[in-house]
């Protein structure tokens, strides 16, 4: 296993069972982090800790509802007292809506999508941001798409809430500077998952989670008095 500064932190991943989510998981376990995979379904989890386990690294598995605040903070008083810390959070769990006009879309379904990828993801920080204040370190990582910085016809609600995750980071990026606490966001094009909308796309040209991964295991070993405030992720040929 591949040692290095991540060697005996805690990483936190939300979404970790399946898709972008379990490969950033196993890419921090393989640098020699403790991950601990969250998700609201936990064979997903299992298969993705069972993964890391085959692979000499350490990964614990705990149920969580982002999109709950009681959830969430109940995940996050577990993390405190079970490992006593957290270093790294990586904010991945979203879900998709590319379905039509947003003219046609229920307020019930315009609901679903902001409370996952954008209500979830302040939830997390409320939660998680106080035991890296405690420590004075710490980096957070949001995971948001290019559809935050484009028009997605046929997606505005999921474009709505990456393109206010952005601005939701780039702020809290300047709030917690002064506890020495790095937040970054990576915008992926589209990403070869459950998630993403196919039709129409080569496969073979479409971004995978590794790259994400990849991407994600570059910032969280940047030198301390530095940190990347945002990453776009493009695939070398359309798909």
């Amino acid at each position: 296993m591949e040692k290095n500064a991540v060697s005996g932190q805690v990483a936190v991943v939300t979404g970790a069972g399946r898709g972008i989510g379990a490969a950033i998981a196993e890419k921090l376990a393989s640098l020699g982090a403790t991950v601990v995979l969250c998700g609201r379904t936990e064979k997903p989890l299992r298969d993705t800790a069972s993964r890391i386990s085959a692979n000499a690294g350490n990964a614990q598995v705990k149920t969580c509802d982002v999109g709950n605040l009681d959830s969430v903070q109940e995940f996050a008083d577990w993390v405190s007292k079970t490992l006593g810390r957290v270093d790294v959070l990586v904010n991945n769990a979203g879900i998709g809506a590319f379905s039509g006009p947003l003219h046609e879309m229920t307020p019930e379904a315009w609901e679903k999508v902001l409370n996952t990828n954008l209500r979830g993801i302040f939830y997390c920080i409320r939660s998680f941001a106080p035991m890296m204040i405690a420590a004075k370190s710490g980096h957070i990582i949001n995971i948001s798409s290019l559809a935050g910085k484009n028009a997605l016809p046929n997606g505005a609600a999921y474009a709505a809430s990456k393109w206010g995750l952005n601005g939701l980071s780039y702020s809290v990026a300047e709030e917690l500077r002064a506890h020495k606490i790095r937040v970054s966001v990576v915008c992926p094009g589209s990403v070869d998952t459950e998630l993403s909308p196919h039709e129409g796309k080569n496969l073979s040209k479409m971004l995978k989670p590794d790259d994400v991964a990849h991407v994600v295991g570059m910032l969280v070993q940047q030198a301390p008095q530095s940190f990347v405030s945002e990453v776009l992720i493009r695939p070398t040929q359309k798909p």
